[in-house]
């Protein structure tokens, strides 16, 4: 029987996936520390936290199953939070999700499977994974059930996977239903049945962006101007970390007509702002990309494409540029296309692979 490592959260997803893959293989089940802290968001404890421990060790102990705990917090702390820091002060939009999918589920924990003679790590994430026999490439699918197009897909935070790691990992639940997958854990007596859905940033404390990283850092974001699209002053920021593309609320001005954050420029310190039409972009360069239904852009291809995690992907065109980055053209305009944030290729269900958004 194959051995299997199982990513427990300490939530419904991982621990139902858990009791989905118990009678196929010897499975272990690990729990990853990732930092200190107890955070709280809208009342409900963020992952990580002690009682995510302690109930990812009940449901393992349910089904006599070993359980560990993992101390990564000097990885993430390197990989994720120093990475989230440092994105913001360069006036980019990261996503820590993705990072820790990349440098930590599917890297570093990998690593840690294999140390143990296991053929595979398996996760709670909403994804399905295929051979494809005629390229000779493994696959990364969007979540699918017989309903239709899963609504809790997470294909977009998981593109980074190479071939290797996709030919060690499980998504157990790629083809269900949230609540087939809660039905399970009831069925099953777990304690996290009902358990609500974790936010995406842990280490964040009431998603407070600018509190975390002036505590972490020891500075304050200095102050500067608000400028319009044509370089004119119309007020002043309170530091560029305060502020994402696509804001209208908060600006602590009156304009006396919609108007929304369109760009951060942190060579000369100022926020810019305009119209919801200036939100709008037809174009986006990306680069660290990774492919994966393909070895490597060599041609334009047609495709479609999305630059956030809510929202449908759109019609375009991608080019390969010389020097290794590529350029995306919308068939329409797009809003608030932000730098630093992803954006995912998809041929129907199938990621071809994705980058970061450079501009």
């Amino acid at each position: 029987m194959k051995k299997v490592m199982v990513a427990m959260s300490g939530g419904v997803d991982s621990s139902a996936a858990l009791v989905v893959l118990k009678d196929k293989y010897e499975l272990i089940g690990v729990t990853l520390k990732l930092h200190d802290g107890e955070y709280e968001q809208n009342g409900q404890k963020t992952c990580c936290s002690l009682s995510d421990i302690e109930d990812a060790r009940i449901v393992a102990s349910r089904f006599d199953i070993m359980h560990y705990v993992y101390n990564f917090k000097d990885i993430f702390n390197e990989k994720v939070i120093k990475n989230f820091i440092d994105s913001y002060e360069r006036c980019l939009t990261p996503n820590p999700c993705i990072d820790c999918n990349r440098y930590i589920k599917f890297e570093g924990l990998l690593e840690r499977a294999v140390a143990l003679d296991c053929d595979y790590i398996a996760t709670g994430h909403y994804a399905r994974i295929e051979f494809d026999e005629e390229k000779g490439r493994w696959l990364l699918k969007k979540a699918n059930s017989e309903e239709g197009e899963n609504d809790k897909d997470q294909s977009y935070v998981l593109y980074n996977l190479t071939q290797d790691q996709l030919s060690h990992v499980l998504f157990p639940l790629g083809s269900m239903k949230k609540s087939e997958v809660r039905r399970i854990a009831e069925e099953n007596g777990l304690i996290n049945a009902a358990k609500p859905d974790s936010q995406d940033i842990c280490f964040v404390p009431d998603g407070n962006y600018a509190y975390f990283i002036e505590k972490s850092t020891g500075r304050k974001s200095p102050a500067g101007d608000v400028v319009n699209s044509e370089g004119k002053v119309v007020g002043r920021h309170d530091g560029l970390i305060n502020y994402t593309i696509g804001q209208r609320k908060g600006l602590g001005i009156a304009f006396g007509k919609p108007t929304y954050v369109i760009g951060k420029n942190s060579s000369d310190n100022t926020l810019v702002v305009g119209s919801e039409q200036e939100l709008l972009k037809k174009s986006l360069i990306a680069d660290d990309l990774n492919w994966i239904s393909i070895p490597e852009l060599t041609e334009p291809i047609i495709c479609k494409a999305k630059t956030r995690y809510r929202m449908q992907e759109q019609p375009c065109v991608v080019y390969p540029e010389p020097d290794g980055r590529v350029y995306v053209e919308f068939n329409e305009p797009q809003r608030a296309i932000t730098p630093g944030q992803r954006v995912v290729f998809y041929d129907g269900d199938i990621v071809i692979g994705g980058g970061v958004i450079a501009e």
